[in-house]
């Protein structure tokens, strides 16, 4: 009955019979629900959706137009244009921009992700809060609990963090700067900055004096 609703409101059910659907659940026009996906709970679907194969949905509030692989969304709310990949897991309190990408084998807890952002694949982010169009590394790690409490991780717009990047929160990535791969950040890192190392320390410019010291066979870091 439920299936057949959804399907008279103009959603596409490619398999009907591989789709469950909870009595609280809406789904909009125009939506595509590929097979074995579940729709359960206080779950609402808006239009133009493409959902699935293989997705579970519980809770989550799902804008215009955002695009669902095989990834499982829990009590998130995804704005308009949002894209989520295979295997990845966006988890209770995660609210994701517009535009937002979120690729494959990520999880995403409790956090706030800008419009724009990037998260490709392979991370972790846990109670953080992501400017606009920050680009977050694969095996990136919001290092989040120290054993006894939950810290936030606050990254700026236009941020570029590198891949394998472990912020050890509670930190601060100011607008526009930059990580090294594999960079350990356990300090704020001011915008503009550029970061890299274990533990990670201020790159310098390399300008006149970087070049100069270059071609004398000295040591500039870059």
């Amino acid at each position: 009955r439920l299936r057949r609703k959804a399907m008279a409101s103009g959603a596409t059910l490619v398999d009907p019979e591989t789709n469950f659907l909870d009595t609280m659940v809406e789904v909009g026009e125009d939506v595509t629900v590929q097979p074995n996906t579940s729709l359960r709970g206080d779950t609402c679907i808006g239009p133009g959706v493409t959902i699935g194969p293989n997705a579970q949905l519980r809770d989550a509030h799902v804008g215009p137009d955002c695009s669902i692989g095989a990834a499982i969304i829990e009590g998130a709310v995804l704005e308009r244009g949002v894209s989520i990949g295979p295997f990845s897991y966006v988890r209770p309190g995660t609210i994701l921009e517009e535009n937002a990408y979120i690729g494959s084998h990520a999880e995403i807890k409790a956090s706030r992700i800008g419009s724009g952002v990037h998260i490709g694949h392979f991370s972790y982010i846990g109670d953080a809060v992501i400017g606009a169009n920050a680009n977050i590394g694969a095996g990136t790690v919001t290092c989040n609990y120290d054993g006894v409490s939950k810290h936030l991780t606050e990254i700026g717009e236009d941020a570029l963090i590198g891949s394998d990047t472990l912020l050890i929160a509670p930190v601060k990535v100011g607008a526009g700067a930059v990580t090294g791969a594999g960079a350990v950040v356990n300090k704020d890192v001011p915008p503009g900055g550029r970061v890299a190392g274990v533990p990670a320390r201020p790159l310098r410019s390399r300008g006149r004096k970087g070049a100069l010291a270059a071609s004398e066979g000295g040591r500039s870091l870059g």
